[in-house]
């Protein structure tokens, strides 16, 4: 059976594959498909699908038995309790506008929940990883130990969403708001890397909806083994969750459940 060591340093592999797809089409002029429904927009592009279609098949060669969950690509159910759990490029919008707020998200599920977590930001030469009792940021040769910020008071951060348009229903928008109301700010934008920058106790807060479990998973290690709670809006574990509190601190957290008093 492969060791808790081994599948960090495969992530970190799995990374720099992705990495090799996807940084050639960045700052190009790239065609981008839509893949929503009338009316709404979600981008995605070749970059997204040949970094993912690579990853696939690296985790099929080492782990045959592992399943795999991706965003481009969905479900491939294995005969082990492990899935990788992969979003090749969060954050497209970002990425198809020479931005730097997107990321790739890698983790493993080992059938109860994440037990690592990568964001790689293969452009700033980045990397993220966690595994729920330590994080760890990679980059330039050096590693550096992460942890939150004590920060308790939700009056003192800055409240972060990735996009207002994501708060879709009157009880998603008023339970925000109740939470924006006690906030010092408010700041949209940063898929996933606020989280990682909560994670290294640079931000605070975030507060999203919609979300899928490609775009949390990976998350979930790198900032509970910073000292972060990541739980749904109702103090739930966040994995398969849509409504996801991310806080730097158990205090923090309790006082933005008890503002969002969500009932879903």
């Amino acid at each position: 059976m492969a060791s808790h060591n081994e599948f960090v340093d495969f992530a970190l592999h799995l990374a720099e594959l992705a990495a090799a797809r996807i940084l050639p089409y960045f700052r190009t002029a790239l065609e981008i498909s839509n893949k929503a429904a009338a009316g709404a927009f979600d981008p995605v592009t070749i970059a997204d699908r040949e970094a993912e279609a690579a990853l696939r098949s690296e985790i099929r060669r080492v782990y045959p038995d592992h399943g795999l969950l991706g965003e481009e690509h969905g479900y491939e159910r294995g005969s082990s309790p492990y899935t990788w759990v992969i979003d090749p490029i969060d954050g497209t919008r970002s990425f198809m506008l020479g931005q730097l707020h997107w990321g790739t998200l890698i983790a493993l599920n080992d059938g109860s929940r994440p037990i690592v977590g990568l964001m790689h930001q293969p452009y700033t030469g980045e990397t993220f990883v966690g595994d729920a009792a330590s994080a760890r940021l990679h980059r330039a040769g050096t590693v550096t130990e992460l942890a939150t910020s004590k920060t308790a008071r939700l009056s003192d951060v800055v409240l972060c969403a990735t996009d207002p348009d994501m708060f879709a229903t009157e009880q998603h928008r008023q339970a925000f708001e109740r939470v924006a109301a006690r906030a010092r700010a408010r700041r949209y934008g940063g898929d996933c890397y606020t989280p990682c920058l909560i994670a290294a106790g640079c931000a605070h807060l975030v507060v999203e909806a919609g979300l899928k479990p490609w775009d949390v998973q990976a998350l979930i290690p790198i900032v509970e083994g910073a000292g972060g709670v990541v739980t749904d809006w109702a103090g739930q574990p966040a994995g398969e969750a849509s409504e996801v509190v991310i806080a730097a601190n158990r205090e923090l957290h309790e006082e933005v459940i008890r503002a969002l008093a969500w009932r879903a």
